[in-house]
């Protein structure tokens, strides 16, 4: 997960924004319960959203408590508290954080990203001893992605895919519901959310990639060779924005067909948040560097 699935704070009611804050803050408090402070130092926005919309989709009854924290011990906010899908969020999000800490140590061989490895390692093995299915459909759509990239696969839809099956399965683990076609729907939604994650993450990561030589399908489809980067990616751009708007009308149409709690803030996020992201990485505005938490 890379923080890239963010709402619209602009276009949100206040209530709205409270409510979405008290998600973020609930899964930064249950990591920090559960794993100790060091986890929450890989608290995203697409963990946030994973715990929103399953608490939604599953129709929860959380509450809310007004708690000081120990990021900002002077200022109490709202806190969404016992929801379930918000404890699998923050379980899933440190075991990914684990993983994501090892694929850059493997990549760019990162002493910085070793020494996290280390300090979340006991908080992975809690993580995955609570969610022993997740983790090993994790384990087993990584491998299929490493896999791909060992071939030096130069097919981004390809390369995309098991990210997608990824978060797909992640979803349909934490989804409680028995209607099998809300479930057909859930799936495809959350399958091309994480599509959608996979193609503007190499997107946004081209320039760090041909400098570090890292692997990227993008690269490799559109045959870069050494030449002018941003000459490159203005060749590619309608190409790269044609696919995530395509993916997103995907999960948007999925989404059509859920009813759930906390419509409006999921209606933001997908229609607005996520499409206002499409523009900025294209333009160039990188999600790592301008993004903040809340």
């Amino acid at each position: 997960m890379f923080g890239y699935v963010t709402p619209d704070k602009g276009e949100m009611k206040i209530k709205e924004y409270e409510l979405f804050r008290a998600y973020y803050c609930g899964v930064c408090k249950s990591m920090g319960k559960s794993f100790g402070p060091l986890c929450r130092l890989g608290l995203n926005y697409d963990s946030v959203f994973l715990g929103l919309f399953l608490s939604s989709i599953n129709k929860e009854n959380v509450e809310l408590e007004y708690e000081a924290c120990a990021a900002n011990p002077l200022k109490k906010k709202w806190i969404v508290k016992k929801s379930p899908s918000v404890d699998f969020s923050s379980d899933i999000n440190t075991i990914l954080t684990y993983y994501k800490l090892q694929d850059d140590w493997k990549d760019e061989k990162s002493i910085l990203a070793k020494a996290a490895q280390l300090l979340i390692g006991p908080g992975h093995r809690a993580a995955s001893n609570s969610n022993k299915e997740a983790e090993s459909h994790i384990k087993q759509s990584l491998e299929k992605l490493y896999a791909l990239e060992k071939q030096n696969c130069s097919s981004m839809d390809r390369a995309a895919d098991p990210f997608g099956e990824l978060i797909k399965g992640i979803v349909s683990i934490g989804y409680k519901g028995d209607n099998e076609k809300d479930k057909k729907a859930v799936e495809w939604l959350s399958y091309n959310l994480g599509r959608w994650i996979y193609i503007i993450d190499a997107y946004d990561d081209i320039e760090k990639d041909i400098k570090k030589n890292n692997y990227n399908s993008i690269l490799l489809q559109y045959e870069y060779k050494n030449g002018d980067i941003g000459a490159f990616k203005d060749k590619i751009k309608e190409d790269i924005k044609f696919s995530l708007i395509h993916t997103l009308t995907q999960a948007a149409s999925a989404f059509e067909l859920l009813d759930m709690n906390n419509r409006s803030i999921i209606e933001n996020i997908i229609y607005l948040g996520m499409d206002k992201k499409t523009k900025s990485v294209l333009e160039g505005r990188s999600c790592k560097k301008d993004e903040k938490s809340l």
